[in-house]
């Protein structure tokens, strides 16, 4: 049976700010097709735009946590 491999988090923080910058990448480039084209959408597609949005806020805010913790967890090694 081969060995797992091990733990490297060393680019967690790397890719973290990735998540984070294409996350709100998304969410403006959704915010801006809603303003362009919100006569046209219905009040379901627009209010399910809105709440896609709301979750990737809420995932930003976890990604920046993460990235905290794992700032402050290389700090200390």
């Amino acid at each position: 049976m081969p060995k797992p491999k091990p733990d490297d988090r060393s680019d967690n923080p790397e890719k973290l700010k990735e998540m984070i910058d294409n996350t709100l990448e998304n969410l403006h480039d959704a915010e801006d097709y809603l303003k362009a084209h919100e006569e046209q959408m219905s009040e379901e597609t627009k209010q399910q735009i809105r709440e896609k949005n709301k979750r990737r806020e809420q995932a930003i805010e976890g990604f920046r946590e993460e990235l905290k913790d794992e700032v402050d967890d290389q700090q200390l090694t």
